[in-house]
């Protein structure tokens, strides 16, 4: 007689391993979604707090800037209200606009000088074309409204007048 168990029929150890097995791996799987759902939860608190922090340093920055732009304007106000001659008034003026260059300075904003340099259409808004046989083709003219640039970057693209020798003296527009 054959003692050893035919491989075909099933023992009664091996439905119980089985059972075994899918209770372990559901156990895993409840485990894996429990700590994924966790892990989720987490990182949108971190992006709602990330968020929020950003929001309040932004406004941190903001109210800096306008604590530093107060006493130009104090200055402007004092200058506007004193009983000053037009010589005084324009000094006060001229050291509140230092002022104010100064804040911007502060804040990595620079002027940005254009009268004589050749139009450059990422720097400049040309306004206006003039006709000037003594200075070169394209180049700047007259400055309606500075320029700023913050670093190397433009900040502010400066608006012109530049110089077309293209066109007749009697075709262009003067300056």
């Amino acid at each position: 007689m054959n003692t050893e168990p035919d491989a075909s029929e099933p023992t009664a150890n091996s439905a119980a391993d089985t059972n075994a097995d899918v209770a372990r791996l559901e156990s895993e799987l409840a485990a894996q979604k429990d700590r994924h759902l966790r892990l989720a939860a987490e990182f949108d608190n971190y992006r709602k707090r990330a968020a929020l922090e950003g929001e309040r340093r932004a406004a941190a920055q903001k109210e800096a800037f306008i604590r530093e732009l107060l006493p130009v304007i104090d200055n402007l106000e004092r200058a506007l209200a004193s009983d000053a001659s037009g010589k005084d008034l324009r000094e006060g003026v001229q050291l509140a606009l230092q002022q104010l260059h100064q804040l911007l300075r502060g804040h990595s904003v620079e002027p940005d000088e254009s009268v004589g340099l050749q139009f450059d259409p990422h720097r400049h808004e040309a306004l206006r074309v003039a006709h000037d046989v003594s200075q070169p083709d394209h180049a700047i003219l007259d400055v309606f409204e500075r320029g700023y640039r913050r670093d190397n970057e433009i900040f502010r693209p400066a608006k012109v007048i530049i110089n077309d020798l293209s066109q007749s003296e009697g075709a262009g527009n003067a300056g």
